[in-house]
């Protein structure tokens, strides 16, 4: 029999068509009825978020390589060209099922529970109809650019994402041409419109339905004979030239300009709309019939978001839960004081972020600290961390950040920082040529009285405050000797050149990453040859690097059991016979994003934990910088093994992978249910109610509450 095989494409999934299923998992929280209302309204509206995004990055980089002529095929053996068709399929089946759960399942149940979303202006009685007019007039019309088209006035640019009314009409004085007009609905007023109540139930209306209404005050010498809504999407991935590019910084700006107008890759459009328009609208904008998306509904689930936002519908969501206090770190500690005691590990959203936040503003306030050097990859938009490095340097230390500015779509954002930190005095790098720098962390240099020590932060997920709360991340604050050299060592490669001749405990990509997962893979096959338990469990975001997926197979074939946490995207296939019998993949969608990265590797029974910043993809092994860090006190080493296993015991949120290339909802029958992450918020709430007992001043900070019923 002959050797297998393991990077046959047979053996992988399209990343993209596993995108797209992931999607589908995210819908399926919209469609459970076992979660409160306002809750599956979010969960819609992050569908669509989500595919906004998919289309101007991942579509749009498929089309140019279809542009380029590039017909190589990818680890599943698929051309671009037969990826986008594939996508087409699945995406407009995507989307009928977005609809069908926002008609069929939430508006009826929004209005049984008091609130009516109107789909048309005609729905309006004769007193709306006329608040709606006045509103019109004295609200939206002095804001709007009507735009019309002819032989003067060229077809306008509609920019990307924005919402638009498109119109067919004549002159009044002559019916014999039609012509063109659009209407950008304009993004600085509010999307939701609300009609007068008389006490009863709450009515609003769209404001693109109020602009279709009144667009014939737009165009008084004209005859309106249609007006529907439309959307497009633009190809948004910047094309930047880094090694001919003089100021980084500059070029980017540049660059962003251009998103709002590269190619339309997407039309929405308004269900059952005058075919003449949507004519026009496809000749103009060169689009192809698969990439059209005529929609029975609102275009633009996004807008859910704002309709979650409303007030009085609190019993419609789940409780809001407070990240609880870390037990280690009591109220108004010294944190270096406590750091020195032992490692202490951070679980947010459950454990609050603020001693991530402290440990910069103490550094920046603490006379003997010397010296400030962080990653910035996302931040919030009023950013305390950005605040405390300032005044850090106004305050004489020695700060330097590296603000990557080419992280997507916080381009603009991470500009604005760039430059406010150079104000300040800070050092600012701008990332390395060619590479993204998305490692997490942060380095604090102090002096002692026993000489410099180095204290360092490593985390998971970004330095964001806003989304430290509604993503799941792990954070290490250490002062380990190793560690801090190491840290040194990582900005000096960072900032100059310098490659250092030994790693003591961080493993950083693009140079040394995937071959430590590699041998830590092979070594755990080798543990299974020799009779020994060989086992593998990693949480990840994405799997799709074909090196790590063989090397799993491989192990797996040998023996090796691997269960596999994948939230997002996973190239891999279970279930085959002789290549991933001993492999099992479930993801976890719940009410916090899951977006830690821990890798758990038996080794011969003395456990080894990892935590990092990189997901097991070819963008993060190889053209990224990223660090995965060691976990090594016994007892941080058990509340990871305890979070992994946690998260295999759930059977509420969790979907597992079948060999058919399907998620299947854990089957829960007779079984008690399990919840992983209700689980870490009790736990978190009891730890933080023992601190208390113990430390009578932390009950001052203490409030406890929980986000499940």
């Amino acid at each position: 029999m002959g050797k297998k095989d393991f990077c046959n494409p047979k053996y992988y999934t399209n990343r993209e068509l596993s995108w797209i299923l992931f999607n589908h998992r995210v819908l399926n929280e919209a469609r459970d009825k076992s979660i409160p209302l306002f809750e599956r309204l979010k969960f819609l509206s992050i569908t669509a978020s989500n595919l906004d995004e998919f289309f101007m990055i991942r579509v749009a980089s498929l089309k140019d390589m279809v542009h380029a002529g590039y017909e190589k095929t990818d680890i599943s053996g698929m051309t671009p060209t037969q990826q986008l068709e594939a996508l087409a399929k699945a995406i407009h089946e995507l989307v009928e099922r977005q609809y069908s759960t926002y008609n069929r399942s939430l508006v009826p149940k929004l209005e049984q529970s008091g609130l009516k979303i109107l789909r048309q202006h005609e729905e309006l009685t004769k007193e709306e109809a006329k608040y709606i007019d006045r509103y019109f007039e004295e609200n939206i019309y002095p804001v709007l650019t009507p735009m019309a088209v002819d032989s003067s006035r060229p077809f306008p640019l509609i920019r990307n994402k924005t919402l638009n009314i498109g119109a067919m009409m004549h002159k009044k004085t002559s019916k014999e041409e039609l012509e063109f007009a659009t209407v950008q609905v304009p993004d600085v007023l509010d999307r939701i419109v609300a009609l007068p109540t008389d006490g009863k139930a709450r009515k609003v209306i769209l404001l693109e339905e109020i602009i279709e209404r009144n667009i014939h005050k737009l165009f008084l010498n004209y005859d309106i004979i249609c007006a529907h809504p439309f959307r497009i999407m633009r190809n948004a991935d910047l094309t930047i030239e880094e090694d001919e590019a003089a100021d980084l910084l500059k070029e980017i700006e540049r660059q962003l300009k251009k998103r709002q107008w590269g190619e339309a890759i997407r039309l929405e459009i308004e269900h059952g709309c005058d075919r003449r328009l949507l004519h026009f609208l496809t000749e103009e904008l060169h689009m192809e019939e698969q990439n059209i998306y005529e929609i029975e509904g609102p275009l633009d689930l996004t807008v859910l978001m704002k309709i979650y936002g409303l007030e009085g519908y609190e019993q419609l969501k789940t409780p809001k839960y407070i990240p609880q206090p870390v037990p280690e770190l009591p109220a108004g500690c010294n944190l270096f004081e406590e750091i020195r005691k032992g490692d202490i590990l951070l679980h947010h959203p459950y454990q609050t972020f603020e001693p991530v936040v402290n440990f910069i503003r103490q550094a920046a306030k603490d006379p003997d600290v010397l010296a400030i050097k962080q990653t910035l990859y996302r931040v919030s938009g009023n950013s305390p961390i950005i605040a405390a490095l300032a005044q850090a340097a106004e305050n004489g230390k020695q700060v330097t950040v590296l603000v990557e500015l080419k992280a997507r779509f916080d381009e603009e954002n991470n500009i604005v920082w760039a430059k406010m930190l150079e104000k300040a005095g800070c050092h600012v790098i701008y990332g390395l040529v060619g590479l993204k720098t998305h490692s997490k962390i942060t380095l604090v240099v102090r002096r002692e009285q026993d000489g410099i020590r180095r204290y360092v932060h490593l985390g998971t997920g970004n330095y964001n405050d806003a989304t430290a709360k509604l993503y799941t991340d792990i954070g290490l604050l250490t002062c380990s000797e190793s560690i801090g050299e190491d840290a040194t060592a990582v900005f000096n490669m960072l900032s100059g050149y310098s490659e250092p001749l030994f790693w003591n405990k961080l493993s950083l990509a693009p140079l040394w990453l995937k071959e430590k997962f590699l041998n830590l893979i092979q070594r755990e096959k080798q543990f299974a040859q020799e009779g020994k338990d060989a086992h593998i469990i990693a949480k990840i975001n994405s799997l799709c690097d074909r090196d790590i997926i063989a090397a799993l197979y491989e192990a797996g074939a040998a023996g090796v059991k691997i269960e596999l946490i994948v939230r997002g995207i996973c190239s891999l296939k279970v279930g085959i016979k002789g290549v991933s019998d001993n492999i099992t993949v479930r993801s976890i969608v719940g009410n916090f994003l899951e977006h830690s990265r821990i890798f758990y590797f038996e080794n011969g029974g003395d456990y080894e934990i990892y935590c990092g910043s990189a997901d097991w993809m070819p963008r993060n092994l190889e053209r990224r910088v990223e660090i995965l860090f060691p976990i090594d006190r016994p007892e941080l080493k058990e509340k990871l093994l305890h979070i992994l296993n946690c998260q295999l015991k759930d059977n509420v949120k969790a979907s597992v992978l079948q060999a058919d290339g399907t998620y299947v909802k854990v089957d829960k029958r007779g079984k008690s249910l399990f919840q992983s992450q209700e689980v870490f918020c009790r736990e978190a709430i009891e730890a933080a109610k023992a601190e208390t007992r113990n430390n009578p001043l932390a009950a001052r900070k203490f409030v406890p509450e929980m986000h499940q019923k």
